[in-house]
């Protein structure tokens, strides 16, 4: 299985595109700017296509890399979309979409012959290009087997979550969420911590190299810290958005999630007060802001 199809060359799909490249898969790609398709034909010799369409052949693996659940429709069912190709292929969506998106772009896929796999990602840009992902799965049994040299390729350890197409969505929004509120805590924290004299470098050290010593408080704590929110690796409106989503998934299954609520608040704050460029950590400006602290002058 060496052909590949590739729809999606955002800052993650560019990535994760030139690895599959590079581990000696034929690819073939779609980007709605033509431009990035382009680039990447130039740097790495892969083909262009001109819609998702000619992507799908008989058995071969599709994969989409999506902003959110508008834009997998439009690829899957949209005009030259993946649904107006050839039956039978594999589409592996490795997007942060809502466990409803999955489980429809799948009765769809079966309804016409095709399998569908949800392979949604944790990891930045930065973790993309280093093959350091982790990948949450679910969806055909045999599907995943046949695609896991691919989702190998990309990652650097894959957690299944069987056979619902949503269910590696909810593992994926649940992860987003606790990210979301970790960055919160530590907004809080640090705000804390200077509004009474405690500098906030020193602080976060402390924290991240002994009860919090994980990637999440290392890395976004320094983030927070430095108040680098214009280095973007997931832009905040990609944050909002999966707030909604999991605030969505929690109200279908009658799961109160009342943090939820305000991490999701801290962030339409920032888009209303036209942080949407910014990286989602720009939420953690917010507890900055209600302590009475001025954030820094280039990030507000």
């Amino acid at each position: 299985m060496k052909d590949v199809g590739f729809v999606g060359l955002g800052s993650m799909g560019a990535a994760m595109a030139r690895n599959l490249s590079q581990a000696g898969f034929n690819l073939r790609v779609f980007n709605r700017t033509r431009e990035k398709a382009e680039q990447l034909a130039a740097e790495h010799g892969v083909a262009v296509a001109s819609k998702p369409s000619e992507l799908g052949e008989a058995g071969r693996p599709v994969v989409t890399m999506l902003a959110d659940d508008q834009a997998l429709e439009q690829v899957v069912t949209g005009p030259g979309g993946l649904t107006e190709g050839a039956s039978g292929i594999i589409h592996i969506s490795m997007s942060t979409v809502s466990p409803e998106a999955s489980r429809r772009m799948a009765e769809i896929h079966t309804r016409r012959g095709d399998r569908f796999v949800s392979a949604p990602v944790f990891g930045r840009p930065e973790a993309a290009a280093a093959r350091k992902l982790w990948i949450c799965t679910s969806g055909d049994l045999a599907a995943k087997a046949e695609v896991r040299p691919i989702i190998d390729a990309l990652g650097q350890g894959v957690f299944d979550f069987g056979d619902d197409p949503g269910a590696a969505n909810i593992a994926k929004l649940a992860g987003n969420f606790l990210i979301a509120s970790a960055i919160e805590a530590m907004a809080e924290t640090l705000a804390f911590g200077e509004k009474n004299g405690v500098e906030r470098a020193g602080l976060m050290e402390m924290f991240s190299s002994t009860l919090f010593a994980c990637p999440i408080y290392v890395n976004y704590g320094r983030q927070v810290v430095q108040q680098n929110y214009e280095k973007v690796g997931f832009a905040l409106p990609l944050g909002l958005k999966d707030m909604q989503l999991v605030q969505s998934a929690a109200m279908a299954g009658r799961v109160p999630m009342p943090f939820a609520g305000i991490v999701r608040d801290r962030l339409l704050a920032a888009m209303a007060k036209g942080r949407g460029k910014l990286d989602w950590t720009a939420l953690a400006l917010g507890a900055s802001e209600d302590a009475g602290l001025t954030p820094l002058t280039a990030n507000r």
